[in-house]
């Protein structure tokens, strides 16, 4: 007879690694809040304004934080759960306390993935002024879909330039907030 299946947990050992990336973001949170409550913002300045976007993304970063923390100590307390239920089990099959260890191998780092995503952010930042937002924003999704594991590079990178010069659009002709045009400067 097979063990149940254990619903996606998450073991007490691996909490604290499963919170670094809530952390990183709660810090980020707070960065663009500094930023926003010490930016100077004349008083002629039309609601949106500068502080507006910001803070939308504040608050989604906030909100989506606390969603992924609360769903951590869920899994971790289903673990719990899970291995007491199955500590008892077994004593009352034996009659004697066997502790059953369920904790799941860890899974190694995918270094081909993660230098995908670090190398296409790194070519980004240093190729933004030339590339401009455009194609560099394009380029930068395709290489985070080739790290998470996109097997159609045509399609992710149709999709990418697509939503970059979305983006490019939204910011620099609607609110009026410039983006670097880089190669493509005088087509816009």
């Amino acid at each position: 007879m097979s063990a149940p299946a254990l619903p996606e947990t998450i073991t007490p050992v691996n909490v604290g690694r499963e919170l670094l990336m809530p952390a990183l973001l709660l810090a980020l949170a707070a960065y663009l809040s500094y930023g926003m409550l010490t930016m100077q913002v004349p008083d002629s300045v039309a609601f949106p304004g500068p502080r507006f976007f910001p803070l939308l993304i504040t608050i989604g970063l906030v909100a989506l934080t606390i969603l992924d923390i609360a769903d951590i100590f869920r899994r971790a307390a289903r673990y719990r759960q899970h291995t007491a239920a199955q500590t008892d089990q077994v004593e009352l099959a034996y009659t004697a306390p066997i502790m059953v260890s369920a904790a799941e191998p860890t899974k190694a780092l995918d270094h081909r993935s993660l230098a995908w995503v670090t190398l296409g952010f790194l070519f980004f930042a240093l190729t933004l002024p030339y590339t401009g937002w455009v194609i560099g924003a394009g380029l930068l999704f395709w290489c985070v879909a080739r790290g998470f594991g996109a097997t159609r590079p045509i399609f992710s990178l149709v999709v990418g330039l697509t939503v970059s010069s979305f983006a490019y659009i939204m910011f620099d002709m609607i609110l009026g907030l410039s983006l670097p045009s880089g190669i493509l400067g005088g087509s816009f």
